[in-house]
């Protein structure tokens, strides 16, 4: 059950429940699915979503994570042959995107498969765009905002 503290202890204080333990998913089973990430879906990051026209320096630690963006959607030969990283057979040290990508989060966390587990989308493959609000919450329902086209 998802809970805000105050939902937590109301439930608490009025009986409803006895004890409520908050669970943590500590799996380790997200993007890039590299142990030298240290991320769970509940603690994940940080990092850099890579802009068209924006340079990122490359290195052994971010590799894993930049690494299908650039070969697969970005069409590039990318390899690490002894500790350096070859981008199309030439040395290279650093990476400049040539498209926009973005970080899709489902609205039900611990039952969304996301970018937690398949990573950057890029651009040309956004498929909709948002057009209405269907929940809004800060510090509870914000019900004048449910149903409301977005300008």
């Amino acid at each position: 059950m998802l809970l805000t503290s105050i939902a937590r202890d109301k439930m608490l204080k009025n009986g409803l429940a006895k004890n409520i333990t908050p669970y943590i998913d500590s799996g380790r089973n997200v993007y890039p699915y590299d142990p030298q990430y240290n991320w769970t879906m509940d603690n994940y990051g940080p990092f850099w979503i890579p802009k068209k026209g924006a340079s990122l320096t490359l290195n052994a630690f971010n590799y894993p994570f930049y690494e299908r963006a650039i070969r697969v959607y970005e069409n590039n030969k990318l390899e690490m042959r002894g500790g350096k990283i070859f981008i199309n057979d030439k040395e290279a040290s650093a990476y400049t995107f040539k498209m926009d990508y973005y970080w899709m989060m489902g609205d039900n966390r611990h039952q969304s498969q996301d970018s937690r587990y398949w990573g950057f989308v890029p651009e040309d493959h956004v498929v909709g765009e948002a057009w209405m609000i269907w929940m809004s919450w800060k510090n509870g329902v914000r019900w004048s905002r449910l149903f409301k086209k977005i300008k």
